[in-house]
C-alpha cells in the first residue's frame, strides 16, 4: 500500500507541477522553435536576395557589353539604381554603382554624376579592403575630372593605409598638383610613386617625370 499511495503522490505531485508550469513551458518550446525557424526563413530571405541581386548584375554587365544596343546607358542606369534601391546592403549594388559611374565618366563626360553614384558606393563599402579603396580611387579620379582639386586630394589623403593602391593614390595626387600648377610639389609625388611601385617602373608615370625635366637615370 505504500508503495502505491507514492505512486499517487509522485503522479499528483507531476500534475500540480505541470498546472503551476505547464503553461510557461509550452511558452518557451514555442519561442525556442519560433526563433529556429525565424532564423531559417532569414536565412532563406538572405539567400534568395543574394541570387536575384547577383542575377541583376549580370544583367549590368551583358547591358555595359552591349555596344550595338542604343539605349545601353539608359538599360546600364535603370538596372544599377535598381541594384542601389532594392539590394542597397549587398556589395553587387557597390559594383554596380562603379560601373554606372564608370559609364557617366567615359561615355557620357559627367563626372558630376559620376561622383554622386561613388559617394554612396564608398559610404556602403566602409573600410572593407580592398573595395573601399577601389571606390576611393575611382571617387578622386572623377572628383578630379570635374576639377574639384581639393577634394580629390582630401579623398586620396584622408587613407589611414592605402596598401597596394599608394603608388596609385600618390601618382593621382602628382596628377591634381601638376592640374593645379605646382610642378615641383607633382614632380616629388611623381617620384614618391615611383618608390611605392612594387610592379617597377611604370612607363606612363617615367613620361610625367621626364615632362618635368626628370631623367629615368634619377
Amino acid at each position: 500500500m505504500a508503495e502505491i499511495r507514492t505512486e499517487e503522490e509522485t503522479v499528483q505531485a507531476i500534475k500540480d507541477w505541470w498546472k503551476k508550469n505547464g503553461s510557461s513551458l509550452l511558452i518557451g518550446i514555442a519561442a525556442a522553435l519560433a526563433i529556429v525557424f525565424g532564423w531559417q526563413a532569414w536565412q532563406n530571405h538572405q539567400m534568395q536576395q543574394r541570387t536575384e541581386a547577383a542575377s541583376q548584375f549580370a544583367d549590368l554587365i551583358n547591358a555595359y557589353s552591349d555596344e550595338s544596343d542604343e539605349n545601353r546607358a539608359e538599360t546600364v542606369a535603370y538596372v544599377a539604381e535598381n541594384l542601389r534601391e532594392e539590394y542597397s546592403d549587398s556589395a553587387f549594388a557597390i559594383y554596380g554603382m562603379l560601373m554606372l559611374a564608370r559609364q557617366q565618366v567615359m561615355d557620357q563626360g559627367d563626372p558630376e554624376a559620376a561622383i554622386e553614384s561613388l559617394t554612396w558606393a564608398q559610404e556602403k563599402a566602409g573600410e572593407s579592403r580592398p573595395l573601399a579603396l577601389v571606390v576611393r580611387n575611382r571617387l578622386a579620379r572623377a572628383q578630379f575630372a570635374a576639377e574639384q582639386y581639393e577634394t580629390a586630394l582630401s579623398t586620396i589623403e584622408n587613407v589611414d593605409d592605402a596598401g597596394s593602391f599608394s603608388a596609385i593614390f600618390t601618382e593621382l595626387k602628382g596628377d591634381i598638383l601638376l592640374a593645379q600648377g605646382d610642378r615641383d610639389a607633382a614632380r616629388e609625388a611623381y617620384l614618391a610613386a615611383r618608390e611605392q611601385n612594387q610592379q617597377g617602373r611604370s612607363g606612363i608615370l617615367e613620361l610625367k617625370l621626364s615632362d618635368l625635366g626628370v631623367g629615368e637615370g634619377a
